[in-house]
């Protein structure tokens, strides 16, 4: 494993809730970087960071970083991302990637020219009830998985200016929220073959609910919903011709699953045991990556993140959600 030395781009809350699992599991967190420096020395602060910038271009600067964690807000994800991979970081990417496939593709494209690792931080993926759930996929267990079904929906803010429901901010509950079960059936099932979506949108033209139905390879089926106005179950099932998968409430953090064969029978259980939120595991990954010299990943490969954003891309044109300045 590399001893990295972690920067931490933007001090929202998505960023303390990266910091605090890093230092969780023993990582080198040395540098932050934010718009003030007082916001800066604030967080610095808090997590007991020795330097505290007061630009992202000066933490992007700094030669005591070796890799940087992007926790801006959707529209500044490539930028920023870009920024750090030209003074030779390699990024970690808050979900979404970017804005658009044509973002995602600029990111890859100077990641690659550089030789650095991107990658999206799509912290469900790397947690432990999901790699042995693609365990049991790979053994066959299920059978033919014929279906995947996933919900992502949550009661936030009706607040126009929210950042969930102004555009110019990405705003919508597709890239916040959908996009978990979106990249979720592709990981069991792979790039879907077709799609139709139908959404509800708020006054401010962002989607507040989106349901999706994809068709797979062999004729498997996906069906997601993402919402901000409500709350619902937050399970997601597997549904296979031997057995099937039902992950707990909330499906997408360290959860616990049960797979169950068609009479009922339970062929095993799983519990997550883990401290902190989860997202140590993503970074573990991005380090390991780099030690083995695979910038192009494994578990949510750059490509396949691409691919995902061309998924919504192709979601939003169907639904008639469009970003301001979006060609």
């Amino acid at each position: 494993m590399t001893a990295l030395r972690w920067g931490i781009l933007a001090t929202g809350g998505i960023a303390h809730a990266q910091t605090s699992d890093l230092l969780t599991a023993g990582r080198d967190v040395v540098a932050v970087g934010s718009r003030s420096q007082a916001g800066a020395d604030r967080f610095a602060a808090e997590f007991g960071l020795p330097r505290a910038h007061g630009s992202y271009e000066a933490l992007a600067a700094d030669p005591d970083v070796d890799i940087i964690y992007v926790a801006t807000p959707h529209p500044g994800h490539a930028e920023n991302a870009i920024l750090a991979l030209e003074h030779g970081k390699h990024v970690l990417v808050e979900k979404p990637f970017t804005l658009t496939a044509a973002e995602a593709e600029r990111v890859r494209a100077v990641a690659t020219e550089r030789g650095l690792l991107a990658m999206e931080a799509m912290w469900t993926r790397y947690l432990p009830h999901m790699v042995r759930i693609r365990e049991i996929l790979a053994a066959g267990t299920l059978g033919e998985v014929r279906a995947v079904i996933a919900d992502h929906t949550q009661r936030i803010s009706e607040d126009p200016t929210h950042r969930l429901n102004a555009l110019e901010l990405g705003g919508g509950a597709l890239l916040d929220l959908g996009i978990y079960p979106i990249s979720f059936a592709w990981d069991v099932l792979g790039a879907p073959t077709s799609l139709s979506a139908t959404a509800r949108l708020s006054e401010t033209g962002a989607d507040t609910e989106v349901a999706t139905m994809f068709t797979h390879a062999n004729g498997a089926l996906s069906t997601t919903l993402s919402g901000s106005r409500s709350a619902g179950p937050n399970t997601a099932h597997i549904l296979g011709t031997d057995a099937r998968i039902d992950i707990d409430r909330v499906w997408y953090t360290a959860t616990s699953f049960r797979v169950t064969a068609p009479d009922g029978t339970v062929l095993e259980s799983f519990a997550s045991q883990i401290e902190g939120r989860g997202m140590q595991y993503q970074a573990l990954a991005a380090e390991r990556l780099i030690a083995e010299g695979n910038l192009r990943g494994d578990i949510l490969p750059i490509d396949e993140t691409v691919a995902i954003m061309g998924t919504l891309d192709a979601v939003r044109a169907q639904i008639g959600v469009h970003y301001p300045g979006e060609r």
